[in-house]
């Protein structure tokens, strides 16, 4: 069994039931940050829209890897075993790599479009170059998987200082429960790094599920009040 996420046995299954629920609320806010920005023509709202779906994506990758490698239900092993036996991916390792690195890519993609939401000035050359560094994080984090939970954490301090100005200056409570949500996620990727350890494989976690929680909490709010 291939294993570079280091899930713990007694926590297979609820990893995955996090990152759908994850999966599920990001997408929510991406799709309600998009209707936003139809209705007011806010950009901040596209690249909130944009930024979630793509991590949304790639929570989606995720889930769908695991099942695939992890359990052993009839539907799941005929999937795996087409894939095993087809041409694009000769084994198991190939189809987790390939994953992983759609998870990473994803991931740090999205935390890059919602860090560059407050930022008026685009060059071309940074999109150029955070992209290659995105990159070789991802193909790089399947043998160094520090380096993705490392580069998540400086996106998301990254997002949370852009946050706290944006707060300074409205003071809205929405903004405040995003700087929160966020502040958890980055927390929670530094927790990642020990995931050697089960413990703290299922602390970043269930981390990850509060900073999601908030998220939710936050989408209801923006219904009932917009």
């Amino acid at each position: 069994m291939v294993k570079i996420v280091f899930t713990p046995d007694w926590f297979l299954g609820k990893d995955i039931l996090i990152e759908f629920f994850s999966f599920v609320v990001l997408l929510i806010f991406s799709i309600l940050s998009i209707k936003g920005y139809r209705l007011k023509k806010n950009k901040s709202l596209l690249g909130l829209g944009i930024g979630f779906g793509l991590i949304a994506l790639a929570k989606l990758s995720s889930v769908f890897t695991k099942l695939v490698l992890y359990y052993d239900s009839a539907p799941v092993q005929a999937v795996g075993q087409a894939i095993m036996t087809s041409q694009v991916f000769s084994s198991l390792d190939i189809f987790y790599y390939a994953g992983f690195f759609f998870y990473s890519f994803l991931t740090l993609m999205g935390f890059f479009v919602i860090y560059k939401i407050p930022h008026k000035k685009v060059y071309g050359g940074d999109y150029v170059l955070i992209l290659y560094f995105i990159v070789i994080s991802s193909i790089l984090s399947k043998d160094l998987f520090y380096l993705f939970h490392l580069t998540a954490f400086l996106f998301l301090v990254l997002i949370v200082v852009n946050y706290l100005k944006i707060y300074q200056k409205n003071g809205f409570e929405n903004t405040l429960m995003l700087i929160i949500a966020f502040s958890i996620l980055a927390l929670s990727q530094l927790i990642y790094i020990l995931s050697k350890v089960g413990m703290f494989f299922a602390l970043s976690n269930i981390m990850e599920l509060i900073s999601y929680t908030i998220l939710l909490f936050l989408i209801i709010r923006i219904i009932k009040h917009g």
